[in-house]
């Protein structure tokens, strides 16, 4: 598969955390053009300015923003979306406004993005390859993560809703990496936390995962002659097992 990337436009959105810089080195050492948007941290974002040929800032749950992170890729081949947030839910008197903001930042952003890129692909004639980011808590059932794991899941139905209405002579492929215990991003928490430590002890996983596991997933599905689509990658070590 190396260099079939090579020129490709490719963006990140919400790439410019842990996983999102370990896909991004890894996509932008076989050649791709990488545009990478962030929420609100520009100094963690800066990060990849070398790497990338643009880093945006752009909120998914506004129309402009996606609209301006999508001109900034012209030659769409790839979409990778990384936003997300954990909505822990601190008070239970506060879980109504944690769940409707994770379904703007966890399920609406994501998938109207998703939607809108596959449209213009379609309209430009170019195969491409859209891979979302869900969650193993949509998978499995872990109490205490309704606010999360719900719109999650409800990303992994949507993923496969569009992948149907984009196949065929459309041909753009929409799947979703589903990482598990990974030693970046939302995770790095919890995994300090020692929220995770009884599946070590337990031998149910041989280890947490590496941002590096998640960005070979994510190359998996972005190859352009890659023949798999409306599926769901679970990246966790066998946990949810």
């Amino acid at each position: 598969m190396h260099g079939s990337l090579r020129d490709r436009e490719i963006i990140l959105a919400g790439g410019s955390g842990g996983l999102g810089q370990a896909i991004a080195e890894l996509l932008a050492s076989e050649g791709a053009r990488l545009v990478v948007s962030y929420r609100s941290n520009a100094q963690r974002a800066g990060r990849l300015r070398h790497i990338a040929t643009q880093v945006l800032a752009a909120d998914l749950a506004v129309a402009a923003d996606r609209t301006r992170l999508l001109e900034a890729a012209p030659s769409l081949y790839g979409l990778v979306v990384l936003a997300g947030e954990p909505a822990r839910v601190a008070d239970p008197g506060e879980f109504e406004t944690v769940l409707r903001r994770s379904l703007e930042v966890n399920l609406v952003g994501p998938v109207a993005l998703a939607r809108e890129a596959a449209e213009r692909m379609k309209a430009a004639g170019t195969p491409g390859a859209i891979v979302l980011f869900s969650t193993m808590q949509a998978i499995g059932l872990f109490p205490g993560s309704l606010a999360y794991a719900a719109p999650k899941a409800g990303l992994l139905h949507a993923a496969r809703v569009l992948a149907k209405e984009f196949r065929g002579p459309a041909n753009v492929r929409v799947n979703v990496v589903c990482p598990g215990v990974i030693q970046a991003g939302m995770a790095e928490a919890s995994i300090a936390a020692g929220k995770y430590d009884r599946y070590l002890a337990e031998r149910v996983i041989p280890r947490f995962g590496r941002a590096s596991d998640v960005a070979r997933a994510v190359r998996f599905f972005l190859e352009p002659d890659n023949y798999i689509t409306g599926q769901c990658l679970l990246v966790d070590g066998g946990l949810t097992l």
